[in-house]
């Protein structure tokens, strides 16, 4: 190896501990290196497996009830199989059958999506619930989770107004990448009812600890999205997270 290879090797070496992207994978002959096409491969094959994996409800409905905030409902979409989730958004939107969602009248209710990864809601969900249980129990009211199978983030609005909440934060399933393919993203919906769009909602992305978002900073920006929420009446892109700057209490969110 010559001195401008190594030169060339410690360059990208620097760069990819700032990304997750696959960068300077370097060249045998006219292709990547085998060693970069097989990784490449298996990342390939898990991000198909994230999708597609079922859930297993049973456990994930033992893990939350484990954190103490009542028995979770589960309900599913209109989707009857993974292939027409995949094919059909619009079913995954609209509930099969609610009846099982208490009517609460709580401040907050939480629903548990699968999403385009039941990997993600498996490893993370108990764990993320639990931090918004902590950072959001003794403020506010909290309904029993509800999970949700097949779901997209919509169908969050459908359960919400059967529980009778006034805030909802679906905790869903990322689409897998070839980097990550168990992150959580959290969207919030204030005074949530069918109808809604993306327009009225904040999300907050990324959450996979340890690569991603950890499970307290993200249950904290939702706490303060929420009390933002609150204070402007509503939720969406009039509503901004500011709560990485260092300025302190209710200043932090902009409120225009």
């Amino acid at each position: 190896m010559t001195s401008r290879d190594v030169e060339a090797q410690a360059f990208w070496n620097e760069l990819r501990a700032s990304t997750q992207a696959r960068i300077g994978l370097g060249r045998a002959g006219n292709g990547l290196p085998s060693r970069e096409v097989l990784e490449l491969s298996a990342a390939h094959a898990a991000a198909r497996d994230a999708v597609h994996v079922p859930l297993d409800v049973a456990a994930l409905a033992d893990a939350v009830a484990a954190v103490g905030l009542g028995e979770p409902a589960v309900v599913r979409s209109r989707a009857t199989s993974r292939g027409e989730y995949l094919r059909r958004p619009d079913l995954g939107r609209l509930p099969a059958d609610l009846s099982t969602v208490p009517h609460t009248g709580a401040d907050v209710g939480i629903v548990l999506a699968d999403g385009l990864s039941p990997t993600a809601l498996a490893a993370h969900g108990p764990g993320l619930l639990a931090a918004l249980a902590e950072h959001l129990g003794p403020r506010y009211g909290l309904a029993p989770p509800v999970i949700a199978t097949q779901a997209r983030v919509a169908l969050g609005d459908h359960v919400a107004e059967a529980m009778g909440v006034r805030t909802v934060l679906v905790v869903i399933g990322e689409r897998p990448g070839l980097s990550v393919v168990d992150s959580l993203g959290i969207y919030l919906t204030h005074l949530p009812r069918v109808g809604r769009t993306d327009a009225d909602r904040n999300c907050i992305s990324n959450i996979h600890p340890p690569g991603g978002l950890g499970y307290g900073e993200a249950a904290r920006i939702a706490a303060g999205l929420l009390g933002g929420a609150l204070r402007l009446g509503r939720s969406g892109v009039d509503l901004k997270d500011t709560s990485r700057l260092e300025i302190p209490g209710d200043a932090r969110f902009d409120l225009r």
